[in-house]
């Protein structure tokens, strides 16, 4: 593969943090990109080569951006899978991974369903249209349990933990739309696996361990700090993950190791993912520049981890108001303490505004390295 100045374009429905990651990964191959967002100044804007501001599922909009572009990718599961399959049959641009991977993902019990049929261990689950069913399926697996929204939600948004039969009205009023109860699982720890497929080439970036606090993922510890007969399960999960899934591009496996033992896959993002962020400094590859690889057609990167890395999210705060971050200069000062900041205009309760990876070269064990970067990560505000 050669290189010329144009260099190909990308197209990338979605212009927020992921996107403005992504952009920032693919300039050094020689890759300008276009996102679609519907915020006029979206976080890509100052990194991509340009945006166009229109609605995810703005079918012109998206028909424009394939014109341009000579790939098309997406990094927000809103993205319309109906129109990106036109518009690729139309235009002839290769969207990657392909819509029909989208269609499966976005929706949770058909994804759901999808891996199950495949032989991949999931928790158990059902889907339900209303009261009775859902009480059905509480008898049949049990209380506490998961009512999940089947599209849309993210971040725990529309997800809502059953306690018991008294507790379905809510719930799924609070859903609010077609849901999927499942099972309660009883985890030691939560994994996850950035799965890569190229051009007739596969990789896994290494395990991770995900810290969540209230379905909110607070903080990234890789590798993960668990046994590697476990990490091989996890592994070996999120490959046979994309034999299920079309298309090239980075894929965020998220599985439970159980207290048993088991590895259980939990959701799939065909996209990267907060739980990759820490690979741009933790990683040869990071998981930005994989996926513009990958989606390009291009050789996949190595995924070796460099050494230990912990990652922690930046998380909004108190009322709605404009962004200003305060504490950034004694971070910067810390060695071997990085800052992202997505440049994201206004700061929310528990928006993710940036994150904070530390590599561990010193051998500083998993535990002290992640109280670290809690510190640190601790010491910002929002001003």
């Amino acid at each position: 593969m050669t290189l010329s100045t144009p260099g190909p374009t990308l197209g990338v429905v979605g212009g927020g943090q992921l996107g403005r990651m992504l952009s920032e990964a693919a300039s050094p191959l020689g890759i300008d990109v276009v996102v679609l967002d519907p915020t006029p100044r979206a976080p890509a804007t100052p990194v991509a080569t340009d945006h166009i501001v229109a609605d995810f599922d703005d079918e012109a909009a998206i028909r424009e951006v394939a014109e341009r572009a000579d790939v098309l990718t997406y990094e927000i599961e809103l993205a319309d899978e109906g129109a990106l399959a036109t518009i690729e049959a139309e235009t002839g641009t290769p969207v990657h991974p392909k819509p029909s991977t989208l269609a499966t993902i976005a929706d949770k019990f058909e994804q759901k369903q999808a891996f199950a049929d495949a032989g991949i261990p999931v928790p158990e689950f059902r889907a339900v249209d209303g009261e009775q069913s859902a009480r059905d399926a509480l008898d049949e697996l049990g209380t506490p349990a998961m009512l999940k929204a089947r599209r849309g939600g993210y971040d725990g948004r529309g997800n809502v933990l059953v306690e018991d039969h008294s507790e379905v009205a809510e719930a799924l009023d609070a859903v609010a739309g077609p849901a999927m109860i499942e099972e309660f699982v009883d985890f030691e720890r939560e994994l996850a696996v950035m799965a890569c497929q190229g051009d007739g080439e596969r990789d896994t970036f290494p395990v991770t361990e995900t810290i969540h606090e209230d379905e909110i993922l607070r903080e990234t510890v890789a590798p993960a700090r668990t046994c590697a007969e476990t990490r091989d399960q996890a592994a070996d999960v999120a490959e046979r993950v994309l034999d299920v899934l079309d298309g090239r591009g980075v894929f965020g496996v998220e599985t439970f190791e159980t207290s048993e033992g088991e590895i259980l896959l939990n959701e799939v993002a065909p996209r990267p993912h907060n739980s990759g962020h820490w690979t741009i400094e933790g990683a040869i590859t990071s998981q930005f520049e994989q996926h513009a690889r990958a989606v390009t057609g291009r050789p996949l990167g190595a995924t070796d981890l460099r050494a230990t890395t912990v990652s922690a999210n930046v998380l909004g705060a108190g009322e709605s108001r404009p962004a200003t971050l305060l504490g950034v200069d004694d971070v910067l000062a810390a060695p071997g303490v990085a800052l992202h900041w997505y440049g994201k205009g206004e700061v929310r309760p528990l928006r993710k505004m940036g994150h904070l990876t530390t590599v561990d070269d010193a051998g500083m064990e998993p535990d002290l390295a992640l109280d670290r970067i809690r510190h640190h990560r601790d010491s910002l505000s929002f001003e």
